[in-house]
């Protein structure tokens, strides 16, 4: 695997027919929803919401997480994007900021709630272990577009960078820290823990619990993942008191963990009433 990562470097193209040109990028993300989707119906069942319910849903929230990925994205970049307008739709070649996509994501979860009656909470707990597997397997993308890296290293692990991808203060620097795939790591060791918490505690609590416990753990884990790998990414973006603007974000994701998950801690009546 490390001789793979330190002596490969990926092609972004995976096949070519006349005018159509398809890219490794949109295939793993096609995979990674794909991946995301059977597993959050397979686990559906813990949740006691049914498969067909979800379906409509997810049609929602691949549209919609692609766009709100994509807006959140040009709000970080506006100054490239305006002299580049271009580039706007042009999604294959990367630029789907993930927190952009969690709350396009959340703001659809709210409103199917609300039309089929069904608890928010229960929802995004059930979406949470498919969108960690989803960012696990989607991270790979970056790296067939040989983008998102870390900082110069000599580790045996670290991936070659061709010259015309290099950030212009490295471009004398040829390897780089593979942050994809610490993000996508991670982002394996937090689907573990999610399935294993849902399996552990689906007959001891109420469900609506259970939900909010699912969803919390993932953004508190997440966010703490993403906040410390922003130390050595070195894509552009805005910073504010020392910090990367997603270091910003995560921490406020970290906070909004912790005040959904306290009350929980706390409540001694984790009973399975109803459900």
């Amino acid at each position: 695997m490390f001789y793979i990562l330190h002596n490969w470097q990926p092609p972004n193209i995976l096949l070519e027919i006349g005018p159509i040109t398809l890219y490794w990028y949109g295939l793993i993300i096609a995979v990674a929803i794909l991946l995301s989707y059977f597993l959050v119906l397979k686990i559906s069942k813990y949740f006691l919401i049914k498969k067909d319910t979800l379906n409509d849903l997810f049609l929602w929230l691949i549209v919609w997480s692609i766009i709100g990925s994509r807006i959140y994205e040009i709000f970080l970049e506006w100054n490239y994007y305006l002299q580049n307008p271009s580039q706007i739709l042009k999604i294959w070649e990367g630029g789907l900021a993930i927190h952009g996509a969690i709350l396009a994501g959340l703001i659809v979860i709210y409103f199917y709630s609300k039309k089929y009656k069904i608890n928010f909470w229960r929802i995004t707990g059930l979406i949470a272990p498919g969108l960690a597997l989803g960012q696990a397997i989607g991270r790979f993308g970056n790296w067939f577009n040989q983008e998102l890296y870390g900082l110069p290293t000599n580790l045996p692990w670290a991936i070659p960078i061709s010259i015309e991808n290099r950030i212009v203060e490295f471009i004398d620097y040829q390897y780089f820290h593979p942050t994809f795939l610490y993000e996508s790591i991670g982002n394996i060791l937090i689907f573990i823990i999610l399935i294993t918490l849902i399996i552990r505690l689906k007959n001891k609590v109420n469900l609506d619990y259970l939900g909010k416990i699912s969803f919390a753990v993932y953004l508190f884990l997440y966010s703490v993942l993403r906040f410390f790998i922003e130390f050595i990414r070195l894509d552009p973006t805005p910073d504010l008191f020392g910090l990367r603007w997603p270091q910003i974000f995560s921490l406020l994701m970290i906070i909004i963990a912790i005040i959904i998950i306290k009350p929980i801690i706390f409540n001694k009546k984790l009973t399975k009433e109803n459900n």
